[in-house]
């Protein structure tokens, strides 16, 4: 174990010997005059020499302070360094987010003038990939799943709540859209279909119509829009399509929902979570 002061009481006689000045080594370090006066009584105290001494020109080092100063300013400007070099670049502000690119634009999107109005100093940086080599610089990854990850801080933002919808113009009058004559709109991922259909028929008690029947999209972007322009059925998280649901752009086929298994989770890792943007942003998707 190293026997070494406390680092505050060096970084103070640093300070106050490049400056030769208590005062002015108290404005740089944003304490009272009387506080560094105490840190190097107690530096002094714990070497069992005088450190400064003062004179009718100012404040001077004695000769165990003279060459003390340049082995600290040494070691200080090495910690710098080290620390500037694992630090991730002009990124202490800026918040840098993995998610998936539906939620991004439909939900994220339409909640983050709030966000930017109640934290103007921190900027966003959001993105749908998360490469190896950036891995580093995410502050939180937003996914898309069945439960929390065991690596990190995980915890469920919201739950998907399906509903099947179809566009106005499928509909005959107030008869909703044959399940049997439409093409069921699916969506991939990760390689395979999402199970939206197979449960939404379960919970309808609906044996009759054939899941794997339809056409395919790697994203719920794709689904919507081809559901809009009359293209098929979907079964979609009626969280995703609050406008054209307001707006009538798309219809519910049945009043039925069906919640979950899928959901979306906030991941964080262990050393991101102590960062005040990434409690600011995770307290702030509580409140939405």
């Amino acid at each position: 174990m190293r026997q070494l002061p406390s680092l505050n009481m060096l970084r103070v006689f640093e300070e106050v010997a490049r400056h030769r000045s208590f005062s002015q080594a108290a404005l740089e370090l944003n304490v009272t005059q009387g506080a560094v006066s105490r840190q190097i009584k107690q530096l002094e105290d714990y070497l069992g020499v005088t450190l400064f001494v003062r004179t009718p020109q100012g404040l001077t080092l004695t000769e165990t302070g003279t060459a003390l100063s340049p082995h600290l300013a040494q070691a200080f400007d090495h910690i710098e360094r080290a620390l500037q070099a694992v630090r991730v670049p002009n990124l202490r502000q800026r918040l840098r987010i993995v998610a998936p690119p539906t939620w991004a634009t439909r939900w994220l999107s339409a909640h983050l003038r709030a966000f930017v109005q109640r934290y103007p100093d921190i900027s966003l940086s959001v993105t749908n990939q998360m490469g190896h080599e950036s891995l580093a610089e995410i502050d939180c990854h937003i996914r898309f799943g069945l439960e929390a990850a065991s690596h990190c801080s995980s915890r469920l933002l919201v739950m998907e709540r399906h509903i099947a919808v179809a566009s106005p113009e499928l509909f005959n009058g107030e008869q909703s859209p044959d399940l049997r004559q439409f093409p069921l709109l699916h969506i991939l991922h990760d390689g395979k279909r999402l199970k939206v259909w197979e449960n939404w028929l379960a919970a309808m008690g609906r044996e009759d119509v054939d899941a794997r029947q339809g056409l395919e999209f790697s994203t719920l972007d794709q689904v919507i829009h081809t559901a809009l322009a009359g293209g098929g059925l979907a079964v979609i998280d009626r969280q995703m399509i609050e406008k054209e649901l307001a707006n009538g752009s798309l219809v519910p086929i049945t009043p039925v929902e069906v919640v979950g298994p899928y959901g979306y989770w906030l991941d964080v890792a262990n050393d991101k979570q102590g960062l005040s943007k990434v409690r600011l942003f995770t307290e702030w998707l509580g409140l939405v």
